[in-house]
């Protein structure tokens, strides 16, 4: 049960920082940020979504630790969260920037990525 609550934090973790790292460039295009709105503003709203980002990234990784009774090693754990990180970030772009598309080396990058999940897993 600890492998399905860290993959579900982090996979909401990491929806929370794919916004807060990159939604500003899209409400820059829609015109809710604009080339005039001060970079302290931007980065107070960044910083406001990614203290949720945290308040899941960190429980996600305590409960996921082999020593705290987890299931995953601190580098598989890391894998696993780089995984996560791209898919998400994929959705959002393929979703939010409509002139972002994937190409054949970003389906070869996930497949290396995929391999790197079973290798780091490997005993």
């Amino acid at each position: 049960m600890n492998q399905l609550y860290t993959i579900g934090l982090l996979t909401v973790s990491n929806i929370f920082m794919t916004f807060a790292w990159y939604g500003h460039l899209k409400l820059q295009q829609v015109h809710v940020f604009t080339d005039h709105t001060p970079l302290y503003v931007v980065i107070l709203c960044s910083w406001m979504l990614a203290l949720p980002e945290y308040s899941l990234q960190v429980p996600a990784n305590r409960i996921g630790f082999i020593e705290n009774g987890g299931p995953f090693t601190l580098m598989q754990l890391k894998v696993i969260q780089e995984v996560i990180s791209l898919t998400v970030f994929s959705i959002f772009v393929t979703l939010f920037f409509h002139g972002e598309s994937f190409h054949w080396n970003h389906v070869a990058s996930f497949v290396c990525l995929v391999m790197a999940v079973y290798f780091a897993f490997l005993k």
